[in-house]
């Protein structure tokens, strides 16, 4: 037990709450830095502070962000501030807790394998301080520790992972002040986000079927959403309720744009059709028709007089907002035209496809000027950043990639997402996007730096692995259907079935000792288990799924591969 640990044991629920909860900032108001610094370089405070059920993960990151605070630094005399290094320390830190957050928000205990599979390649001393001090910190359960960096480091692309959705985020939309995120999912419901913190502000409930498209007025007072059910609702972003829903689509609402002005809605649909919509009466304008299949996406140019649309027919199509007419039809796509952005000179038009390109259009000729190529699977989205300059595209290859569009090269390529990922939004100042996958989770990116004898049945999914005690007596099988088996070889009985996975089971390895069997699933998750109780000891969160998994013929340390390349070495602790 540390110091504050100690100091901590004998009091109050309330002292611990006030301790923790102020002590930091208490000590920055009173201009002593060192030990603002000391307090958050220890890992004792770090873990007393998360794992306190009256604080949490996002009460100790605001700690860390009290040095920006300007009020602060005002009060402060020159000779009373941190040097860099000192603040580099503790922006690493803050860094880590926050690519972390999604992780100790689920489980507190994992702290010590978010900080090992992240610090080890920092060698500042108070970090590497950190690390030794959580690795010798004591565990009354068993616990996986890295041995190598293995997780997502700090100063990368990836910021945040925000978690919440029940099922995979279809499309998402940053609010003109570029401080909320609303994403829409296939469970029915919008989210607001804040994301300064990442935490969930609110969920929109009202739809009877999946949330394809989002977009929000220019004023950031109001979300347009379209969906599954054929309607599109208008949402107050400061109350979370809905204002109206607005009918008249025979088929799935995939799309939707807002005019500059924000009194216009253009909605694309399975019927084939456009919709122009008013958004203060909430009464349809006029219907746009002219495309042989669904429309896929639609997109409004700067000045508010033209909409380009996306379509299965693997075309665009020009309308002219104030007549309803089609000006004209861009072909030259291979496969169905699934998003499309315009920058915001209103010249290009960039459009993705299931061909796994990107095409740029010149709006005045209607021409095409190039195609992007690169992704492994359909792009499913792309936005541009406000400068114009850059375009962010999403693939169902798992992949983001940067595009320069005057030189229309490939910039770099961004990896963490487990699914396709589906949707993608810049934030205002052009500095983060934020994209949204069907692995359920949206993903904060920083665009400046760019950076898994008989037959035995029972199962009710593919069998992907199994294996056998030293003693020939069990067999451990891992299926799709998000369970492990145990099974006597005598008998070809099967013994119990081992449950608690949210994804399907893809290896299991056993314990020289036999006693203890670790499996990796694709939910990210690898486990500990005790083979004769069938208890789950214990676990350890990747950043995607785990492939893999074998234990050292001494037992003390498990060998992990994950989809992202990345193995992890991870020794056995505790208990």
């Amino acid at each position: 037990m540390g110091e504050i640990a100690t100091k901590l044991a004998s009091k109050s629920a309330e002292f611990k709450s006030l301790f923790l909860g102020q002590f930091p900032e208490q000590q920055l108001k009173a201009g002593n830095l060192e030990k603002y610094y000391q307090t958050l370089t220890d890992f004792d405070f770090i873990s007393l502070k998360i794992q306190y059920y009256q604080l949490g993960i996002e009460a100790i990151i605001r700690d860390y962000a009290l040095i920006y605070d300007p009020e602060i630094l005002g009060s402060l005399e020159s000779e009373e501030k941190l040097d860099s290094e000192q603040v580099k320390t503790l922006k690493l830190i803050q860094l880590t807790l926050e690519l972390s957050a999604h992780v100790l928000n689920q489980d507190p205990n994992q702290l010590v394998g978010q900080l090992w599979g992240r610090l080890q390649g920092f060698q500042q001393p108070e970090i590497q301080k950190i690390l030794d001090d959580a690795g010798q910190s004591k565990s009354e359960i068993p616990r996986f520790r890295p041995i190598k960096t293995s997780l997502t480091p700090p100063g990368g692309n990836l910021l945040r992972t925000l978690t919440g959705h029940s099922d995979s985020v279809r499309a998402v939309a940053i609010t003109p002040d570029g401080k909320t995120v609303v994403s829409a999912s296939g469970d029915n419901t919008l989210k607001l986000w804040d994301l300064q913190t990442g935490k969930e502000i609110s969920t929109l409930t009202g739809h009877n079927d999946w949330v394809r498209a989002v977009a929000i007025t220019p004023d950031g007072q109001t979300a347009v959403s379209a969906s599954g059910d054929r309607t599109l609702k208008l949402w107050d972003l400061e109350t979370g309720r809905e204002i109206s829903t607005l009918t008249g689509h025979n088929g799935s609402v995939t799309a939707v744009a807002i005019t500059p002005d924000g009194q216009t809605a253009v909605s694309a649909s399975g019927d084939n059709t456009l919709k122009l919509w008013d958004l203060e009466t909430g009464r349809e304008i006029s219907t746009l028709t002219g495309h042989n299949n669904l429309v896929t996406a639609v997109a409004i140019t700067p000045d508010g007089q033209t909409a380009v649309s996306a379509s299965v027919d693997k075309t665009l199509k020009l309308w002219d907002l104030q007549t309803g007419k089609e000006i004209s039809t861009l072909p030259g796509h291979n496969d169905w035209v699934t998003a499309v952005a315009i920058t915001p000179d209103g010249q290009t038009a960039v459009s993705a496809s299931g061909d796994n390109t990107l095409k740029l259009w010149d709006l005045q000729t209607r021409k095409e000027i190039s195609t992007l190529t690169s992704h492994n699977g359909s792009v499913r989205a792309v936005a541009i950043t406000p400068d114009g300059q850059t375009a962010v595209s999403a693939s169902g290859d798992n992949t983001l990639k940067l595009w320069d569009l005057q030189t229309r090269k490939e910039i770099s390529t961004l990896t963490s997402h487990n699914g396709s990922v589906r949707a993608v939004a810049i934030t205002p100042d052009g500095q983060t996007a934020v994209s949204a996958s069907d692995d359920n989770t949206l993903k904060l990116w920083d665009l400046g730096t760019g950076r898994e004898i008989s037959t035995l049945t029972s199962h009710k999914g593919s069998v992907r692995a199994v294996s056998i005690t030293p003693d020939g007596q069990t067999a451990i099988s891992a299926s799709g259907d998000n369970t492990l088996k145990l099974w006597d070889l005598q008998t070809g009985k099967e013994i119990s079935t081992l449950t608690s996975y949210n994804g399907s089971v893809r290896a299991v390895a056993i314990t020289p000792d036999g006693k203890k069997a670790v499996s990796a699933s694709d939910d990210n998750i690898l486990k500990l288990w005790d083979l004769e109780t069938g208890r789950e000891i214990s676990t350890f969160i990747s950043d995607s799924p785990i492939n893999c998994c074998a234990v050292s013929p001494d037992g003390l340390t498990v060998v992990a591969g994950e989809e992202l390349g990345r193995v992890h070495f991870l020794r056995l602790e505790g208990g």
